[in-house]
């Protein structure tokens, strides 16, 4: 079974830093583009919303959504079937379940999710 495991998550300040990571396990995900998207539990009338995505291709490419925009760094190690998310000057916005994903990525799907970890950003 495919399995996409994060970590990382945790409390911080605003302003603070944290590293999410996502080890993927029971696939070769070299040929897939991987991505975080989070999602704040409690407010359903909110989806999920991508964060950012990496491209499968070797010179690694990272797309981010405005919110994140120079303060988020996604990276990958494709010979460790890993994928980071740097996040730098947290916002209390930035509150929410971040989740590891992985195959056809879209605005809100993607073949195949991990559990989710969670971010808590507070004043």
């Amino acid at each position: 079974q495919v399995q996409l495991v994060e970590s990382g998550g945790g409390s911080v300040q605003a302003g603070g830093s944290l590293k999410l990571s996502c080890a993927g396990s029971k696939y070769d995900f070299d040929g897939c583009a991987m991505g975080w998207y989070r999602q704040t539990p409690g407010n359903p009338g909110k989806k999920r919303e991508w964060v950012s995505i990496i491209s499968s291709r070797d010179r690694a490419i990272g797309y981010y959504a405005d919110s994140v925009k120079g303060r988020f760094t996604i990276s990958r190690d494709k010979s460790e079937n890993m994928l980071y998310l740097q996040m730098n000057s947290l916002k209390i916005e930035d509150t929410a379940v971040y989740y590891c994903a992985a195959c056809n990525l879209g605005d809100t799907t993607a073949d195949y999710w991990g559990q989710g970890t969670q971010v808590t950003v507070s004043s």
